[in-house]
């Protein structure tokens, strides 16, 4: 629905431009009143709508294998990502962690049907109850593949990401947002979507999906 409503409102915007310029070459008064008063009158409601729908929207922890959707600039929402797994150890390689590392196994897929696609700018980090952030441990990563690389439509691939977080962390949550520039503008507007004015966001449990592991 969201995408629907932002669809008609930049198409909505651009024949109101064009009627504009039309009421000021023919110099039609009423036309250019009717003009700003229909947009004003329907951006005024998509305003509430966008609020009403942030505001009553509800935190989301999704579990194993529970994907997660993005939308880009052409409204496309085609790239999802999913957690299919988690481990915790004490040391990757030669290195060990401050706390405990949290290797998380992350599916990223596409369901378009023809175009290539991927995550643009993806961000990772895991938040706890008390509202700390924790950024990934890249250095202890496999680079390949790189979570933003584009696929095939109808394709996915797997990448394990790592987080260092206190032994007695609780409740610790992965959040994955994606974007710049004009996507971030567009979602910030677009009813119902996580990354809209005051929505709140959909996290990938991790406390309750982990398992020991062995030293690596």
């Amino acid at each position: 629905m969201g995408v629907i409503l932002i669809a008609m409102t930049i198409g909505g915007l651009f024949v109101a431009a064009v009627l504009m310029v039309i009421s000021f070459v023919t110099k039609k008064t009423w036309l250019r009143t009717f003009v700003l008063g229909g947009v004003t009158t329907w951006l005024a409601g998509y305003i509430i709508l966008l609020l009403v729908a942030s505001i009553f929207s509800q935190e989301k922890n999704l579990g194993l294998n529970e994907p997660k959707e993005f939308c880009g600039f052409y409204l496309d929402c085609h790239m999802h990502a999913s957690v299919s797994g988690v481990r915790k150890t004490k040391t990757i390689g030669d290195v060990a962690a401050s706390g405990e590392f949290y290797v998380v196994k992350m599916k990223v897929f596409s369901d378009a049907r023809r175009a290539e696609l991927g995550l643009l700018a993806p961000k990772l980090y895991v938040i706890d109850d008390d509202g700390k952030r924790y950024s990934r441990v890249e250095a202890v990563e496999n680079p390949a593949p790189p979570f933003d690389q584009k696929i095939p439509a109808g394709a996915s691939f797997e990448k394990e990401v790592v987080f260092d977080l206190p032994a007695d962390v609780r409740n610790p949550r992965l959040d994955v947002a994606e974007g710049i520039g004009i996507d971030k503008v567009i979602e910030t507007v677009l009813i119902g979507d996580e990354d809209s004015l005051l929505h709140k966001r959909n996290y990938f449990k991790l406390a309750q999906q982990t398992e020991t592991a062995g030293v690596n």
